[in-house]
């Protein structure tokens, strides 16, 4: 099962249907944490699970397999150019997630930009089954690995690559009033 066409193909009904999150999950059953998670290609999906979404957008199950053209072999982008997704309820903690590469249907890398602002919130460490390389481009962030006790200032040019699972998270460094960067999921 290509996880990324089924979460694209997902995203793009509801779009299309100009349905939130909210609303989809509300038609579905399903809760709105695991519809955001699978249409950014965090989990995996159960057949049943698929068929009430498809159900919910008024399709063919089968609807969220077909592929509408075959992906590129290569695409151009810039980081101007980013598809924003709400990932992991970024929004909340003034993280800005946008998709690069997104055209790119059969890609197994998963790029994004994130841009992070100042917020009174901070957010928990998070675990994911894939491998994840990180760069600061601009700003001061506080990257934790393994408890939020063991973070590390990084700076613009400051890279760090995980293994799956491990917990980490990133939050700008107080006084900072705009960081961003890159970071690649494998």
């Amino acid at each position: 099962m290509d996880l990324v066409n089924v979460a694209h193909k997902i995203r793009q009904l509801r779009q299309q249907q100009q349905l939130t999150i909210d609303q989809l999950a509300a038609r579905s059953g399903l809760s709105k944490g695991y519809i955001s998670r699978l249409e950014n290609f965090r989990t995996g999906a159960s057949l049943r699970a698929l068929n009430l979404v498809a159900a919910a957008l008024g399709v063919d199950m089968i609807e969220l397999f077909r592929r509408e053209n075959a992906s590129p072999e290569y695409v151009f982008g810039h980081l101007n150019e980013g598809e924003q997704i709400d990932r992991n309820q970024g929004l909340e903690y003034g993280i800005h997630y946008f998709a690069l590469a997104f055209e790119k249907t059969d890609r197994t890398m998963n790029p994004f930009f994130i841009e992070y602002r100042p917020c009174d919130k901070k957010r928990e460490l998070l675990q994911h089954d894939s491998q994840e390389f990180f760069i600061v481009l601009e700003g001061e962030l506080d990257y934790a690995v393994g408890s939020p006790e063991n973070a590390r200032r990084m700076k613009k040019g400051d890279t760090i690559y995980l293994d799956a699972r491990l917990p980490h998270g990133a939050n700008i460094a107080p006084g900072c009033d705009y960081a961003a960067a890159i970071v690649i999921y494998h």
